[in-house]
C-alpha cells in the first residue's frame, strides 16, 4: 500500500506557493493595466471636455476602486490555497483510493 511521504507534501506545497506567486505577479499587473487604461481614458475626456473635469475624475475613482478589487480578492484566493492547501487532502483520497 502505497502511503502519502514527506517528500510528496513538500512537493504539492512547493508547486502550489509556485503557481500562487505567478497568480499574485498576473494580478498585479493586471492591476497595473488597469489602472493605466482608466487614467489614459480619464485625460483623453478632459481634452475633449475640460469642462466635465470633476465627474469624470468620480467615474474614473468608481471605476478604479472596481478594478482595484480584483487583485485582493486574488489574494484572499491565494492565501486559502497556502494556508489551507486542498491538493494535500485530494492526494491523499487518490493514493487511498488506488491503494485499496
Amino acid at each position: 500500500m502505497t502511503e502519502m511521504t514527506p517528500q510528496m507534501i513538500v512537493e504539492i506545497y512547493s508547486s502550489t506557493a509556485l503557481i500562487v506567486g505567478i497568480i499574485l505577479a498576473a494580478a498585479g499587473f493586471a492591476s497595473a493595466l488597469g489602472w493605466a487604461l482608466i487614467c489614459s481614458k480619464y485625460l483623453e475626456g478632459i481634452a475633449r471636455q475640460p469642462e466635465m473635469r470633476a465627474q469624470l475624475m468620480v467615474q474614473m475613482l468608481f471605476t478604479g476602486g472596481l478594478m482595484e478589487a480584483f487583485p485582493f480578492i486574488v489574494l484572499g484566493m491565494s492565501m486559502w490555497f497556502i494556508f489551507a492547501n486542498p491538493f494535500v487532502g485530494a492526494a491523499q483520497s487518490a493514493i487511498q483510493a488506488l491503494g485499496g
